[in-house]
């Protein structure tokens, strides 16, 4: 990585991680309701799938024993969305789930901020550049996703 090789020590024993001694468990179901997040003592749970990104379907997550869930990707419902240095102040400890919002938000909302804080925007376009994404084509082609991924 660009971080350099790890120094530590890191195995795989069964069904758990091992770093530096540290026993780490993991799943390796597609049904949260399967992971005992109240066993591992997961209080915060991090929805990175992608296929949890609603109130209703983080259900099985909470039965399991997970007290929040914070999605990685924009909700598909009203869940709130919290960006830091933006609205962060909004939050309400009584929310079960909560998203932060899309890359392109996090990158750009902050200085959006700032900029209008202290000087005020009567009118803004932006353009978000991926040097490549999971679903997204390298090369122009159709994208069986949605008309505008091929572009």
């Amino acid at each position: 990585t660009i971080y350099g090789r790890y120094d530590g020590t890191v195995e795989v024993d069964g069904d758990t991680l091992v770093v530096d001694g540290k026993i780490i468990s993991l799943s390796h179901t597609r049904n949260p309701s399967e992971i005992p997040f109240a066993q591992f003592g997961a209080d915060y749970v991090c929805e990175s799938t992608g296929a949890f990104l609603t109130s209703e379907s983080i259900q099985p997550h909470l039965s399991a024993g997970a007290r929040k869930i914070v999605f990685s990707a924009p909700a598909k419902d009203d869940s709130p969305t919290i960006v830091m240095g933006v609205n962060q102040d909004s939050y309400d400890p009584a929310w079960k789930a909560v998203s932060c919002a899309s890359c392109t938000t996090n990158g750009l909302a902050p200085a959006v901020k700032a900029i209008n804080d202290e000087f005020g925007i009567e009118e803004a376009l932006m353009t978000t550049v991926h040097a490549m994404t999971a679903t997204q084509k390298v090369v122009d082609g159709a994208s069986k996703k949605d008309w505008r991924g091929g572009r």
